[in-house]
């Protein structure tokens, strides 16, 4: 029986105006539309892959505001067995190694966890730093870039694929796994599934209840901050070359003048 642990993150969507809230910086989650991260829908498919080729449980975990608890359902209506979700306001702002030991202590709720899913990186983040931390805090092997995974018996074996090639990957359980864009195509949750998510059990806790300090996160405890933002300039019209025989090279001098070539 593989117990299987996967880490979701309700994020603004892609093709709603994302924007920084002008009091700290933060990212605005009310000004856009919230949904599942396609990147952990992949991650839930493959953990839902690994218990349908044998035994186990999949228990998603988030952390995140009150309406996360709509990506936790979509996880849930895909086939995922419970959830915990991590919710309370101190932990606004919080950087990725905070947010990193706040899972690792949710993950430490789940009894004699076996492998740990979670995409390479968040979409309104894009950081790519919190699996690899949660793995240091927890003392487990990871494999990061994984796109193809295996779970044999008490070891798990994957291929990891970068700009320098794939590289062949094996580890004891418990690890963690971070997959990439490549390792699966994630299902649409059925009628029934959507039902029976509605049943299953989300647990709700405070970083009270995970024995965490108000002091170890949220923004002002962060290694990082974004101390300035502005919008972007609106686009301007381009500049016009009139080809008298020596059009080429007005076009080679714009280019040169912006450091394009």
């Amino acid at each position: 029986m593989t117990n299987i642990v996967v880490l979701v993150k309700q994020v603004p969507d892609t093709y709603s105006e994302r924007k920084l809230s002008g009091s700290d910086n933060t990212l605005d989650r009310e000004s856009a539309d919230a949904v599942l991260d396609e990147i952990n829908e992949k991650a839930v498919e493959e953990a839902l892959k690994i218990k349908e080729a044998g035994e186990g449980e999949v228990t998603v975990i988030s952390v995140g505001p009150d309406r996360a608890t709509d990506a936790i359902r979509k996880a849930l209506s895909m086939g995922a067995d419970k959830a915990i979700h991590v919710s309370d306001e101190s932990l606004h702002g919080s950087d990725a190694i905070a947010t990193a030991k706040v899972l690792a202590a949710a993950v430490g709720k789940v009894e004699g966890f076996d492998l740990i899913l979670a995409g390479n990186e968040a979409s309104d983040g894009r950081g790519a730093a919190v699996p690899a931390i949660l793995a240091e805090l927890l003392g487990v092997p990871q494999l990061t870039y994984v796109r193809q995974l295996t779970v044999e018996g008490s070891a798990v074996k994957a291929d990891r694929e970068t700009e320098d090639g794939i590289t062949h990957l094996e580890a004891n359980l418990p690890a963690l796994v971070s997959v990439s864009e490549k390792i699966n195509e994630p299902r649409y949750p059925s009628f029934k599934g959507i039902m029976a998510a509605k049943k299953k059990p989300v647990e709700t806790l405070t970083i009270a209840d995970l024995g965490i300090d108000a002091g170890e996160v949220g923004l002002a405890n962060a290694w990082s901050t974004v101390v300035e933002a502005s919008p972007k300039p609106p686009r301007t019209a381009g500049e016009k070359v009139e080809d008298e025989g020596d059009g080429g090279s007005k076009v080679a001098e714009y280019l040169v003048a912006q450091k394009l070539i």
